[in-house]
Order: C-alpha cells, then sequence, then structure tokens
C-alpha cells in the first residue's frame, strides 16, 4: 500500500493543535482546583497582589499557591508583574471563573476534568472488553452536578423556562400537581414549590443520599408543599396523576430511557404537560463541528452517561442523543406534540415540552423557536 504523502503544513498546524490540548487539559486541572479552593473568588476581591499576599487572603499554602500562579499566567488566565511581584484576575475573566458570575462560571465545569480522569483506567477496560463503569465509581458527581445545574435553575427556572410554557404559570399559582423525574438533590423541585406555594412538587430519585440533601434543603426553606422519595423513575406505576412532569439533564442517563419516558406520558393527566430539559446537539456527528462544547459533551458522555447506563445492562443513549433523537422517543413514547426551544440564558440545554393532547395549549408565541 502506498504511504499518503504528508502535507507539512497541515501536520505542523495539527502538532500545535495537539500543544494547545495539552495545556488545555492542563489548566482544566488547575482551574478546578482554583475553583475548590476559592482562589479565583479570593483573587476577584483583592488588588494586585503578591503570592504571600494571595495566600494568606485564601488561607492556603504559599507554595502552592505560588505553583498554581504559574500555571494560570503562563495559561493567560491571571495578570502579572514581574517588577512588582504582583498578580491580579482581570474583571473579564472573573466574569467566567468566579462564584460570583453565577450561571456563567465555567470553572464549575473545569472540575469534571479531575472526576472523570479518575475512571480512566475502567473506561479503558471496558473499551475492550465491553459493559459500563457504575455509578458508584463517580463519588463527586452528583454534588457537582448539583453544584452544576443549581446555578442555571436559580437564574432561568421560573423566569425564563416556565414562564415561556403558555398558560403554565397561571396553573402553577392556582395549584397543581408536579412531579420532576430523576430530580438529583431536588433543587428543582425546591425552587418550584417556593415560587408557587399551592402547588405540590414531588421529586424521584434512585440515590438515597441525594433524596436526603433535597429533603433538607426543602425543610431549611419551610416547603411543606415539597416532597422527596427514593424511588426507580422506569417504574412510576401511576396513571393519569400529574399535571406537569420535568426531567432536567435525566432522561439521557436512565437505564432504560424508553421506559422512562412511557411511564411518564401515563403519569400525564388529559391536558398534562412533559418539560424535558436535556444536553442541546444533533443526533449526528457532523452536524456537532461547530457547537461550541461538543468534544467536552462526547467526553462526558462516554465517561459518565453512557457508561453508567451499559453497567445497569441499559440502553447507553449517551448525552450527546440529540434533538433527533429526543423527537422519536417523545413519539414513541406516545406524546403527540413536541415542542423545542432553546433559552438564551442556558446555552447548553434545549427545551421540550411534550403533551399527547390538547395541543393548542403548546402554540408557541410569536418568534419561538
Amino acid at each position: 500500500m502506498e504511504t499518503p504523502e504528508l502535507d507539512p503544513v497541515r501536520s505542523e498546524l495539527f502538532a500545535g493543535r495537539m500543544i494547545d490540548t495539552l495545556n488545555g487539559a492542563a489548566l482544566a486541572l488547575m482551574i478546578s482546583i482554583g475553583h475548590q479552593t476559592g482562589l479565583f473568588d479570593t483573587l476577584a476581591g483583592l488588588p494586585p497582589s503578591s503570592s504571600n499576599g494571595i495566600a494568606e487572603a485564601a488561607g492556603l499554602n504559599e507554595r502552592y499557591v505560588r505553583e498554581w500562579l504559574g500555571a494560570m499566567v503562563t495559561g493567560r488566565i491571571v495578570e502579572h508583574d514581574p517588577d512588582m511581584g504582583t498578580y491580579w484576575l482581570p474583571p473579564e475573566h472573573a466574569a467566567s471563573l468566579t462564584r460570583a458570575a453565577g450561571a456563567n462560571n465555567l470553572a464549575i465545569q473545569a472540575q469534571y476534568i479531575p472526576l472523570l480522569a479518575g475512571v480512566e483506567a475502567p473506561i479503558v477496560e471496558c473499551f475492550r472488553h465491553g459493559g459500563g463503569v457504575p455509578y458508584e465509581a463517580y463519588p463527586r458527581f452528583q454534588a457537582l452536578m448539583a453544584e452544576d445545574s443549581s446555578k442555571v435553575q436559580d437564574a432561568t427556572l421560573v423566569d425564563h423556562v416556565l414562564s415561556r410554557v403558555p398558560g403554565l404559570i397561571d396553573r402553577l399559582e392556582a395549584g397543581i400537581e408536579v412531579l420532576d423525574v430523576g430530580c438529583g438533590q431536588g433543587h428543582a423541585v425546591n425552587l418550584m414549590a417556593m415560587a408557587f406555594p399551592r402547588t405540590r412538587v414531588t421529586g424521584f430519585d434512585l440515590s438515597p443520599e441525594a433524596v436526603a440533601a433535597g429533603r433538607a434543603e426543602a425543610e431549611a426553606w419551610g416547603l411543606a408543599n415539597a416532597h422527596h422519595e427514593v424511588r426507580d423513575v422506569a417504574n412510576l406505576g401511576v396513571e393519569s396523576r400529574y399535571d406537569l412532569i420535568t426531567a432536567f439533564d435525566a432522561i439521557h442517563d436512565q437505564a432504560q430511557p424508553a421506559a422512562v419516558l412511557k411511564g411518564v406520558a401515563t403519569a400525564l393527566r388529559p391536558g398534562g404537560q412533559f418539560l424535558m430539559v436535556d444536553i442541546r446537539g444533533s443526533s449526528h456527528h457532523h452536524e456537532n463541528l461547530d457547537h461550541p462544547l461538543a468534544p467536552f459533551l462526547y467526553t462526558i458522555s462516554c465517561m459518565h452517561c453512557m457508561t453508567v447506563s451499559l453497567a445497569l445492562g441499559g440502553a447507553g443513549l449517551g448525552a450527546m442523543w440529540g434533538e433527533e433523537k429526543a423527537r422519536e422517543m417523545l413519539a414513541d413514547a406516545g406524546f403527540t406534540r413536541i415542542w423545542v426551544h432553546h433559552v438564551e440564558e442556558d446555552r447548553l440545554n434545549t427545551y421540550y415540552v411534550a403533551t399527547r393532547n390538547e395541543p393548542r395549549r403548546l402554540t408557541p408565541r410569536p418568534g419561538g423557536a
């Protein structure tokens, strides 16, 4: 077989890209550390300061802070004045790295990199022999997901998501039955219960630890209308009980997503609505070439979402199942009208509203997607 001719320019460009990738991966680890130690928050509140001053303000070891600053400076994240020996975080960078940035804090996502690195060896074995890595192998995932999703939900759930479904806010204010499937630590359950005290909101999740966290938050907030239960959402076993069912980035993780969706359709009352929030993207690789986070999301899918499902003998749907597959599965579950739209404040997700009947309830407002 003839060896293809090497294009030296293309080869050099790709080598440069590989160097950028290695540096970016290393910076992701350092950004994760900066978030967990509060260094970005500390820097954002300080004038240009020495490594000693930064370490003292953050309550951290100076030698480690100094080495971390080396990565931040050479990574063009933190500014440095070598003559004065000072460091500072530009406000334009703080807008993507501090807790004050809320849903725009991308340092939260950087934590997924070291989390996934911890299961690299068993994932390699899955490539060779099949199977999956069980959920128990990810001890920080539940807490990280809660931190990640809560910022988006705080900023968008009531004012930008629920309000876009025609008539829903009025119904929630009057009082209806709501179920959140795969609720995790139940922050969305508690947000809805707090915003609509006449509505009863229930959350189901398979994790006892997650349910306990949701209950604790509900108790701290004094919510009598929020309920959290340990339950397998693939076996809801109820019919025509709920007016609204929600799922926030939960369906793609399920071992049996088709069974979950069919159970949701059955559990809705006539005219009830299903609000499904899930990862934004196409079901086809080539249509995600311009997706700004596609490699990141496929990696999370391969090393968590897909493999956890396969470990349970499930479908292994994966995070990047895409809008086409989501529409197909919603239709197969019995939903006859599916409205898809995007929320400007949440660039990561697609929002689906589905119903089995009364399609006029879901007619989008002018300008809707």
